[in-house]
Formats: structure tokens, C-alpha cells, sequence
């Protein structure tokens, strides 16, 4: 079944969710209200004739300005048929938040921690949503696009003098800093 296919059954099934259908260099990308996620990629896995097995990929993109601020894009394919297809589920700045597709897919476990410690993406009914990239006490979501690229002023990571302190015999041990 090719992309397109699939996105005729999803809009023959969830029509009202379906806010836009594109094409980018032979993958096609279908954009969702993000309140029925679980269900459509509940019915993307089941479906016999789609089966859309593997999660490749769960990431997070933030477009400040724009209705919906954040998406969250979710790469699946199927091994049993080969085709391929991207859900874009769309979330506004005011309401980050998002079902797990974790009981679908467990391999969706750490695509979205990082979703979350990057972009503060939450996702209900996660099992250990904790910050897996940056330390627990780390301030604010560092790919957002309105994160200071060289992190905030007036802050200073407390471990910090910890790792210092862990290279204090770097010139003792004739280890040199790239």
C-alpha cells in the first residue's frame, strides 16, 4: 500500500483530525490534531492491511509564532509491507502536552523523554518521564528556539565546579583539553 493510500483509510477514519496532508521528496507527512493520537496510531499499528510495526523515530520541532508552536513527529514503518509514513501531531505554546504512544510502541520510551527534556513536550501516561540529556536541575528546554544559545546570563550549572574538580590532575596525568 503506497503512503497516500494510508492517508485516504486515515481521513475515511478520522477525517475531523486530519488538519493537512503533505509531500516532501517521496515521504509524505500528515499533520494531526494532537487529542486523538494514541487512537490513530493505535489504528496505524492494529490495522492488518497497514501495520505499521516500528516506530523509527519520535522527535520534537518548535516553530515560535505559528499557531501551533510545537510538533511532534512520529516516523513509522512497516517491516511486513515496507511503506513508510510521518504523523505530525500539532501542539500549541499554551498547552504542550500529549498522549504516550509508549503502550504501542515501547521503543518510544526515550524519544520521549528527550521530546520532553528538550522542548518541555509532556506526554500523559509515560511510565519514567524524567530528564534523560540534561541534569534534573537544569533550568528550561535548550532546543527551544527562544533558549539563549549561550544559556542564561545570570546562571551557572551547580555541577559545574564538580566536573572542574574531576580534571584537577588533567596536567598531572598529561591529559590534553581539545
Amino acid at each position: 500500500m503506497e503512503p497516500l493510500e494510508i492517508v485516504e483509510r486515515l481521513k475515511e477514519k478520522y477525517f475531523s483530525e486530519i488538519v493537512d496532508v503533505t509531500q516532501f521528496r517521496e515521504q509524505v507527512f500528515v499533520s494531526v490534531k494532537s487529542d486523538r493520537i494514541t487512537d490513530i496510531c493505535r489504528y496505524l499499528h492494529d490495522e492488518p492491511d497497514i501495520h505499521m510495526d516500528f516506530l523509527a523515530d519520535i522527535c520534537g520541532v518548535d516553530y515560535p509564532g505559528r499557531k501551533y508552536r510545537f510538533e511532534v513527529l512520529y516516523n513509522l514503518y512497516s517491516i511486513k509491507f515496507r511503506h513508510r509514513l510521518i504523523v505530525k501531531a500539532l501542539l500549541t505554546e499554551e498547552d504542550p502536552n500529549i498522549n504516550s504512544v509508549v503502550p504501542i510502541w515501547n521503543g518510544a520510551n526515550c524519544h520521549e523523554r528527550e521530546a520532553c527534556d528538550m522542548y518541555g513536550i509532556i506526554f500523559h501516561g509515560h511510565p519514567d518521564l524524567r530528564r534523560i540529556l540534561m541534569p534534573e536541575d537544569w533550568e528550561g528546554f535548550p532546543q527551544r528556539k527562544d533558549y539563549p544559545l549561550k544559556g542564561r546570563e545570570d546562571w551557572e550549572y551547580k555541577g559545574f565546579e564538580e566536573c572542574k574538580e574531576l580534571h584537577n590532575h588533567d596536567k598531572e596525568w598529561n591529559i590534553q583539553a581539545s
